[in-house]
């Protein structure tokens, strides 16, 4: 139902970088601002829009529910030009890899773990996050591809996916599951570990049929 105090609609603007960006960009950088701070649970689409400097009718007609706004961050974040490492051995894109990972889930307020808690509360969430990480494994392919060419690896047929997983995997029990204190050595191990795994088979496809 429509406010009979609200302002009227936005008028559409086709302008790239125009308000509609402008607005866009208010309101999720005040969803991640929020989220880090309080969490889901303090999510609100009201507190959102205070921060934000915007009106709650744009917000509310715009994303709807808090739902809708979590979305949208997720996909915005998909959005960022990321590159994976490209540092000239698998180890090093690896330990990379897994240092920038460290490093967003010891910021302090982390939006990267408050996210993740967000997704087991938000159904839609869980959906975005995941076609994100999908993505993000998807496109760090690429290291394992490029090992491979380097001989790095015994052939073309490494799984890819499992091997990303099992080298970023520790870095994440760590310190989201178990919430020990961080190790500085734990992202150059981890890679090094899986590095050594993979170089003797281990994430061979065919290793995995012939279990």
């Amino acid at each position: 139902m429509t406010d009979p105090l609200d302002p009227p609609p936005d008028p559409p603007d086709r302008r790239p970088g125009g308000r509609a960006a402008r607005v866009r960009a208010q309101i999720l950088g005040a969803v991640r601002a929020e989220l880090a701070e309080g969490g889901h649970e303090k999510l609100t689409m009201e507190g959102v829009a205070t921060r934000a400097g915007v009106h709650r009718a744009t917000v509310y007609r715009r994303w709807h529910d808090v739902g809708g706004l979590l979305v949208d961050v997720i996909a915005a974040a998909g959005e960022i030009d990321w590159q994976p490492p490209d540092t000239g051995s698998l180890r090093g894109d690896l330990t990379a890899l897994n240092q920038e990972i460290q490093d967003s889930l010891l910021l302090q307020p982390s939006f990267a773990v408050a996210l993740m808690a967000a997704s087991f509360h938000s159904e839609q969430a869980a959906r975005a996050q995941t076609l994100l990480w999908t993505d993000r494994y998807a496109q760090c392919e690429i290291l394992v591809e490029r090992a491979v060419e380097r001989g790095e690896l015994p052939s073309q047929h490494t799984d890819a996916r499992s091997l990303l997983i099992a080298a970023t995997a520790p870095l994440y029990h760590q310190l989201v599951l178990l919430r020990a204190d961080p190790d500085p050595r734990l992202p150059e191990r981890a890679a090094q570990t899986v590095v050594l795994a993979a170089a003797a088979g281990a994430f061979s496809l065919g290793h995995a049929e012939n279990e």
